[in-house]
């Protein structure tokens, strides 16, 4: 069975992404190279790479909120690739550690305004935290997260925000595929 077989498009192409990128090889040139099929290689869409060790660490995550390429291919390739050495918050990647970490990419929909936190649920919506110029984002379904409030208050801690008052609410939903 292929990678493509057991795996999901999505996920393939940000492996291979940070494979090549790792072993100096040649990117992939979009999406359908992993697979034709696809159905939003061509839509310009957020998402988020995650890299997870087996045993369940996180090793690296970079996403967008809004989209920044043309493509969802194209958005994937480049959050593979910071997500692997550009996450501020661990050293890079090398080539070795590749057999020892999974990837999920998580595809995400438009942001929308809510007026307050009950229109939230820590299982289904990620949320994004601003005040002024700063904002933090937190995707939703995470090990570890279990109520709004600590949603919040994590979101809010990532954008360097001490002070609820005034603060925006925003919520998003996400599509994950993470890799068997």
């Amino acid at each position: 069975m292929t990678d493509v077989e057991k795996n999901h498009p999505y996920v393939v192409l940000a492996r291979r992404t940070a494979e090549r990128y790792l072993s100096g090889g040649v990117l992939p040139a979009n999406g359908l190279e992993v697979d034709p099929r696809a159905e939003l290689w061509s839509v310009s869409r957020a998402c988020f790479v995650s890299i997870k060790t087996l045993s369940g660490d996180l090793r690296g995550c970079i996403g967008t909120i809004l989209p920044t390429c043309p493509s969802l291919d194209a958005e994937i390739i480049e959050n593979a690739i910071s997500a692997s050495v550009r996450d501020p918050r661990f050293p890079p990647m090398k080539k070795n550690e590749l057999d020892r970490v999974v990837f999920s990419v998580d595809v995400l929909s438009a942001p929308e305004k809510i007026p307050d936190r009950s229109m939230l649920d820590v299982k289904k919506w990620g949320v994004i935290v601003s005040k002024g110029a700063r904002r933090g984002v937190l995707l939703p379904d995470l090990d570890g997260v279990d109520t709004v409030d600590e949603q919040i208050e994590i979101a809010s801690r990532k954008a360097g925000i001490y002070d609820a008052d005034g603060v925006t609410l925003e919520r998003f939903s996400v599509r994950r595929y993470p890799e068997i």
